[in-house]
């Protein structure tokens, strides 16, 4: 019998969170560094052993229910499930809000690969409670580096204790993704101060009464800036304002307007909130004027990463739930059976099960293992000890972050719909959970910059970066684990040749763009193109590095479950190759012809 909706189930395979950190990525060397000295691999699994037992007990259980009782209001409150709040208070007390921060902020020093590898455990348990904890962590990171003093100790460290909530302000309903075009005004006071007065749409946790207090950080103009994203600056406007000794006091003129009803993400309240409308809403500049946008995309960086893992996560509990049900679901019999007296055999015994299966596997944790891979790159930025090696991780970063984002986001929703179907007509109930896998992540898509905002930056910013640089960077990095792969494995090698060609290809497609592009319309018409066929090749590559250990230890003479680990792990690798890393033969040549349908086409046929 297979677990209902109601039932508690596998969220996360822990023997390949396992795997990914310590046996492909080797977390472990993060030790050797002055600031996570005090860690060593107990430390590290203890930690990943306290977010997978809060997450279980305190998150997966009130998953459906969140999502059956959405955020509504009573009484002028915003009124959502009683277990949330106690979920993140167990979240807060397990030291979570703060993990990665130094000792003096009562933090625990964690890398923040670790602390990824943690938050990933709630986003698979529970999305749309964990979203509270990671607006309010990515918030206090903002006020951290570009707040003052008094900022920090006023906004950041109630936040890190839970004590506030966060919030991202952005969006305007006229202006959506275009914040060149917000109109909320900062106006300057006497004081210092400025009275903010705008509307902000599709803002998540912008209200409820889970915390004391809600820190929103708020886009606005100051009167008189200049025109477009140059004139955009940053302020803190708490729900509540703040006294100088810490204290709660007053409501700051941050009106609920209404609440936004959603396909999925329905646990977390999400709002459209008006600032000012009876002129009496304060904010508190962070950073310098006119910079905001490079202050919230210091927020956003990281946020995409989370975005990519929650994504990746909610792929990951499909698959889980689906393979579990494939293996106790008997229906039908295998070709060539005639007869209908034999039992039934279970599903996961048919070919086309088994497809849907593997493809769900491959998308999954080839996401996971480029999500963590890039949280390496984050610690590498904040705490390697040479230079050169801090500035190749910044550049490494910048280039990858439109994919982490973006591809688990597109082909991590894939592997939800294939759960489903999995499931058959079940999968299409309320009564099993992966219909709502399936919803929450469709919203990944959408926020922390849409899969198309995410592909123009890539074509258009990042391939083009220092003249180059980064890409190049990255096809070194990539030919250097080519390079690395075990000699005495022929599948391997051949997926390494296969990797290698791709990337000629890939560079090859690049400068044919590129040559043509005068037309900077009919060069970005094909972004979203260029970042699924980019993703692909670098998936590719996270499926090489982990085929490559793998392979080492069955070499080695690994047995048992661990063998049967590490053979679904050359499986997955094989099926990537051999049926997704295929498709550039269909993207690479629109793109290198610089196919203008999309630029062109007339708007008066469609």
């Amino acid at each position: 019998m297979t677990m209902s909706a109601s039932s508690t189930h596998p969220t996360i395979n822990r023997r390949d969170l396992d795997f990914q950190l310590f046996e492909v990525l080797g977390v472990e060397r993060l030790t050797q560094r002055p600031v996570h000295a005090d860690h060593d691999r107990q430390t590290f699994a203890a930690v990943l052993d306290t977010a997978q037992a809060v997450a279980r007990d305190k998150f997966q259980p009130h998953y459906r229910e969140a999502d059956l009782d959405e955020p509504r209001l009573e009484n002028g409150k915003v009124r959502v499930v009683p277990q949330v709040k106690e979920a993140l208070k167990a979240f807060a007390d397990a030291g979570f809000m703060n993990a990665d921060r130094p000792y003096e902020e009562d933090g625990q020093q964690l890398p923040f690969t670790l602390l990824q590898a943690s938050l990933a455990c709630f986003q698979a348990a529970n999305i749309g409670t964990s979203s509270y904890n990671f607006l309010t962590i990515s918030g206090a990171a903002v006020i951290r580096a570009f707040g003052t003093e008094r900022q920090r100790r006023l906004y950041m460290q109630p936040m890190l204790a839970a004590r506030f909530l966060g919030t991202m302000c952005l969006s305007e309903p006229h202006a959506g993704s275009g914040l060149a075009d917000i109109r909320t005004r900062a106006i300057p006071q006497p004081d210092g101060g400025y009275r903010i007065k705008g509307s902000k749409m599709w803002i998540s946790a912008g209200e409820h009464e889970l915390s004391e207090n809600i820190v929103h950080l708020v886009l606005a103009r100051i009167d008189g800036a200049p025109a477009g994203t140059r004139g955009i600056s940053l302020f803190i406007v708490p729900r509540r304002r703040v006294a100088e000794d810490g204290s709660v006091g007053a409501d700051n003129g941050v009106t609920l307007v209404g609440l936004n009803h959603k396909m999925g993400y329905r646990g977390t309240v999400n709002t459209l909130l008006s600032f000012g409308d009876d002129d009496d809403c304060m904010g508190e500049l962070i950073g310098e004027p006119h910079n905001g946008l490079s202050c919230m995309f210091h927020m956003m960086n990281e946020a995409r990463i989370s975005v990519g893992v929650g994504a990746t996560m909610l792929g990951i509990a499909g698959y889980l739930y689906s393979l579990d049900y494939a293996k106790n679901r008997p229906q039908g019999r295998l070709p060539g059976a005639k007869d209908p007296a034999t039992p039934p055999v279970p599903i996961v015994e048919h070919a086309d099960i088994r497809r849907m299966l593997v493809t769900q596997k491959s998308y999954a944790e080839g996401a996971l293992g480029l999500c963590l891979y890039a949280a390496t790159l984050v610690d590498d930025v904040r705490s390697h000890e040479d230079t050169q090696a801090r500035e190749r991780a910044a550049l490494l970063l910048e280039i990858l972050t439109p994919i982490v984002k973006s591809w688990p986001s597109e082909f991590c929703l894939e592997a939800n719909k294939l759960a489903m179907q999995v499931l058959g007509g079940y999968g299409y109930t309320r009564d099993y959970p992966v219909e709502q896998f399936y919803r929450d992540n469709r919203l990944n898509l959408i926020h922390e910059g849409t899969h198309g905002i995410q592909a123009m930056d890539l074509v258009g910013r990042k391939i083009r970066m220092q003249d180059g640089a980064a890409l190049r960077l990255l096809f070194d990095t990539i030919r250097a684990d080519i390079a690395a792969c075990p000699a005495g494995d022929e599948a391997v090698g051949a997926h390494a040749r296969q990797l290698d060609q791709a990337l000629d290809d890939v560079e090859a497609a690049t400068r044919a763009m590129q040559a043509g592009a005068d037309n900077e319309r009919v060069y970005l018409a094909n972004a979203t193109c260029y970042l699924d066929m980019f993703g692909h090749v670098v998936i590719a590559w996270m499926w090489l590095r982990q085929a490559s250990v793998a392979s080492l230890a069955l070499a080695a003479g690994a047995s048992g479950d661990d063998r049967l680990f590490y053979q679904g792990k050359l499986a997955a690798c094989r099926y990537f190759y051999d049926f997704e890393l295929g498709r550039l033969r269909h993207w690479l040549p629109l793109l290198a012809s610089a196919h203008p349908l999309f630029a062109e086409l007339d708007t008066e046929v469609l």
